[in-house]
């Protein structure tokens, strides 16, 4: 077996020992670390392969004990008989019992880290001191090699199809017992979260539409959504067109139903007043968090979501508005190229933070020319990139919004069409929904008793 380690990596041969230990004491002690450590955390390589057997052997349901355990390890070729004997042996004899074995695992994997760190802080060294890169590139790239770290993931290693078959696995019979259990951030609008099974996490979704359409009222009211859902969970909006106070005060015209207009010159009724009371006393509770930046990258979002998940926030979602008024990390004056790598970041975000995020963006003048204005997904500007990136894109469309007020003289309640155009889990189609332009509302056409809504 391998003798001594190298000072400058941080590692504990003894707990590396005695966990194993641990396990050909109580096999099944290795289901409670399973979750804690992988092979990759041990810093021997002959531990890795001997956790590795083990791993062989309780997924197989055979026992594990040390005549077991050097079968397999011969069998996979790692070692002859006459060399691992002797080390398996006395590894069964290193500890009593396997009452610590979390204590074991926990060490292994803060010096795991700690080399990780170690490992990573050098290839940032050399990013920077090679200047081959944009700055906000080298950036970005050692943000999400430390997130990654702090996050306990290794980017850099493999999944075993067996380990990811027991996942699945456990996620069907969690499905069996609880239809609801994993369904994904809803948007609170149930014809659509019908379609969708709710937001995944990870998934970028794009809101697309033109200009009027109602695109933001659209993702502020998910956002209020699942807010005022998930009260435990955090919010996150990045306003780049209005400020924060506009926003809010959209937000408050949507929930306490009062009229645009209204909230604007301050003309509030008594009823008004109570209404207004009310809402806000829903909102206050909520965790809802603002950024009014213009012009923000995605670095600097990574950066401030990072900063709230220091303060042991969870993230619910993530609302962009939006994706055409965000800067590259890199400046060019191709634009398309632009916004294809900030589309490209804003999924490996999602991704990275395990959280649904929801982007507005605008559409070409394609639909104009044609006879049908349905958007499609050809008519989504700047990018053809943005479609591959998106895992769910979301059109808006109202035919009323290409008539004039003498052909359709009542706007006090519209229709819209929310059109699945792409979503990577399931169908696409469309969706019936109402929209009260003077609160900026959105709501499920089969809800009739809302105020406001149409008689």
């Amino acid at each position: 077996m391998e003798e001594g380690l190298t000072r400058s990596m941080p590692a504990s041969l003894i707990a590396e020992q005695s966990l194993l230990g641990c396990v050909l004491i109580d096999p099944q002690k290795i289901s409670e670390i399973a979750g804690i450590i992988s092979e990759d955390d041990f810093y021997l390589k002959d531990h890795t392969q001997i956790y590795l057997a083990m791993k062989q052997l309780f997924n197989e349901s055979h026992e594990i004990d040390t005549v077991t355990l050097i079968d397999t390890l011969v069998k996979n070729g790692v070692y002859d008989k006459d060399r691992s004997q002797d080390y398996i042996l006395s590894l069964a004899e290193i500890v009593p019992n396997a009452l610590n074995i979390l204590d074991y695992a926990r060490i292994i994997k803060e010096k795991s880290l700690l080399r990780q760190l170690i490992t990573t802080c050098g290839e940032v060294i050399d990013d920077a001191q090679s200047e081959q890169e944009e700055v906000g590139n080298i950036i970005n790239s050692a943000q999400n090699k430390i997130f990654n770290i702090a996050q306990g993931r290794d980017s850099k290693s493999f999944k075993h199809i067996r380990d990811v078959i027991r996942d699945v696995y456990g996620t069907l019979n969690m499905l069996a017992k609880d239809k609801n259990a994993l369904q994904g951030t809803k948007t609170g609008f149930s014809g659509l979260d019908t379609v969708l099974v709710g937001m995944g996490n990870s998934d970028f979704v794009l809101v697309g539409a033109r200009p009027g359409m109602g695109k933001t009222s659209f993702c502020l009211n998910v956002a209020t959504n699942v807010a005022l859902q998930n009260p435990e969970k955090e919010v996150c909006i990045f306003s780049l067109e209005m400020s924060a106070e506009q926003l809010v005060s959209r937000v408050l015209s949507s929930e306490a139903m009062i009229g645009s207009y209204a909230m604007r010159s301050g003309q509030l009724t008594p009823d008004d007043w109570d209404r207004l009371a009310e809402a806000t006393n829903r909102l206050v509770n909520t965790n809802i968090v603002i950024d009014d930046t213009a012009g923000i990258t995605v670095t600097d979002m990574r950066a401030k979501l990072r900063k709230e998940i220091s303060k042991k926030k969870e993230l619910g979602l993530v609302v962009i508005d939006y994706l055409g008024l965000m800067q590259g990390e890199r400046h060019t004056d191709n634009r398309a190229l632009e916004v294809g790598d900030i589309s490209r970041s804003l999924k490996l975000m999602a991704k990275d933070f395990n959280v649904p995020i929801l982007c507005c963006a605008q559409l070409n003048r394609g639909t104009e020319g044609r006879q049908s204005k349905k958007p499609m997904l050809s008519d989504l500007r700047d990018s053809g990139s943005i479609e591959q990136d998106a895992d769910v894109v979301l059109f808006l469309y109202r035919d009323d919004y290409y008539k004039n007020d003498e052909a359709s003289p009542d706007k006090s309640a519209e229709i819209c069409e929310v059109i699945i155009a792409k979503n990577r889990h399931g169908s696409t189609g469309s969706i019936k929904m109402g929209w009260i332009p003077q609160f900026t509302k959105f709501r499920t056409v089969a809800d009739d008793n809302m105020p406001g809504a149409p008689s």
